[in-house]
């Protein structure tokens, strides 16, 4: 065999992540509110990123609009020509006197500033550790005592429930202080909302039924031996087992339904989240619109007195000049990158509207199945690119508001061959269960019969799969107790 060592060129493609197309990618996948954040701080730390408002009678340009393919691409330099550049008084002496005249404000403008701020007015509900905080600093207790109550409120979950074991928190603070948490839990569990600091729900129960003064009767003997029959709708097992009446039972269970298994559900301290789309559907005629929602985003601007400065600072220090071009190539990119994110979200919804019309027409029964690559071959693009698009973005259309996830949905087979998309089998199975009679739930078997009979290929475990994703109880728990 002969060895001998040589050179060969060789030539090949491959992707580059530049930091510029990482920041795209990013850029992609972020949500409103996280774009809205990251904007905000580049125009803190990037000194020629502006923020302008265009003026009402100008024409805006509209993603809506469709796009001609035989236009010829628009350059960098013609992008940057539309930007608006900064307007900077002409006479000085005029904007110094401006500004030493708006100092001077009338007695009433200025009785005006000292008022209050709308936020000093605004107030929230108490959380429940506030709310047991609070009793607790009205509470004759120790210091050492105080010291395990802190620790002990404060491992509540939002539920009120105490699901660490005592030992585990109070160990670290001391003998002294783990020698009196016992007892400081106690004290705690006679606090309102009654139940809470409660370890198990048998124990929240019971709580409320001394608060209620009703120990020894038989709803806690019920709690205490027949909790898991009541979940299961098993009265007949109880009137058996406990040697009572029917009645005597049902007038138990009725007062069992008024105790609250999570105290701290009025105290759970957060607010509705208010999801806000990033794209809006709507009909206007026989024809479907798609409008890009920008409410709320900046519009970005290179600042024109740093670019008027850069092309005619000659004398201008080598380094002052390429931080200013760095600056300027960092606002420039990020300008880009937000306008083609709004593209491919724009394309992306408007593929899936071609490919769920019946879905929009029609309701949720015409949801058909569709994958990644559905709308990537569409629009010519990577399935990665179309899940980083849907991800936390939202479509609001005549039907509600909806994640653009919720229209990829695998497929079953119906017994005419044709496929039926997940969530339409879902919504029947939702129409079958609210219809039910609820003295006689139907089972999992029962509905996946009645599926069959629509046409609707489906097994039993699949039916349940898809019942439990929708947090439906099976009929065993479903049966109403009379």
């Amino acid at each position: 065999m002969d060895l001998k060592t040589q050179l060969q060129l060789k030539q090949q493609q491959q992707l580059v992540m530049t930091p510029q197309l990482q920041q795209a990618i990013r850029l992609l996948q972020l949500s409103r509110l996280e774009l809205s954040e990251i904007v905000q701080q580049e125009l803190l730390e990037n000194p020629v990123l502006d923020e302008y408002a265009p003026p009402e009678n100008e024409t805006e340009f509209s993603i809506d609009q469709p796009e001609d393919p035989n236009a010829p691409a628009q350059s960098n330099s013609d992008r940057e020509d539309e930007i608006n550049t900064l307007s900077i008084p002409k006479d000085i002496a005029e904007w110094e006197s401006y500004l030493e005249s708006s100092q001077s404000l009338p007695y009433q403008a200025r009785e005006e500033q000292e008022r209050p701020s709308f936020e000093a007015m605004i107030t929230r509900p108490d959380t429940l550790q506030e709310h047991l905080m609070w009793q607790l600093r009205m509470t004759r207790l120790t210091e050492e005592e105080m010291t395990a109550g802190q620790a002990i409120i404060g491992n509540l979950d939002d539920n009120g429930y105490l699901e660490t074991p005592l030992e585990e928190i109070l160990h670290p603070l001391g003998p002294d202080i783990e020698a009196v948490g016992p007892n400081v839990l106690r004290v705690i569990q006679e606090f309102d909302p009654p139940g809470a600091g409660a370890r198990d729900l048998v124990e929240c129960l019971l709580i409320q039924i001394r608060f209620l003064e009703l120990e020894g009767s038989l709803v806690e003997k019920i709690i205490r031996e027949h909790l898991h029959d009541v979940a299961r709708g098993d009265v007949d097992t109880i009137v058996r087992q406990m040697e009572v009446s029917r009645s005597e039972v049902l007038k138990a269970l009725d007062l069992l339904k008024e105790l609250e298994p999570k105290p701290g559900r009025p105290f759970g301290g957060t607010e509705s989240i208010y999801v806000t789309p990033d794209a809006f559907l709507f009909k206007m005629g026989d024809e479907w619109t798609i409008m890009l929602n920008d409410d709320g985003m900046p519009k970005l601007r290179i600042n024109g007195y740093y670019r008027e400065l850069l092309k005619h600072g000659s004398s201008m220090k080598a380094e002052d000049r390429e931080f200013l071009l760095e600056k300027i190539r960092s606002a420039s990119w990020l300008i880009k990158s937000i306008d083609q994110r709004q593209r491919t979200i724009y394309r992306v919804t408007k593929s899936i509207l071609e490919k769920q019309l019946d879905f929009f027409e029609r309701g949720i029964r015409h949801l058909k199945p569709m994958v990644l690559r559905d709308v990537a071959d569409d629009i010519g693009v990577h399935e990665s690119t179309v899940s980083r698009v849907t991800t936390h973005k939202y479509l609001h259309c005549p039907h509600g508001l909806f994640e653009l996830k919720f229209f990829f949905n695998p497929g079953i087979q119906t017994l005419s061959g044709e496929m039926m998309a997940s969530e339409s089998v879902r919504a029947k199975i939702r129409d079958l269960i609210g219809a039910e009679d609820t003295a006689k739930p139907l089972s999992d078997q029962a509905i996946s019969q009645m599926l069959r009979l629509e046409g609707v290929d489906i097994a039993r475990r699949t039916v349940a799969k898809y019942r439990e994703s929708m947090k439906i109880l099976p009929s065993s728990r479903r049966k109403k107790i009379s």
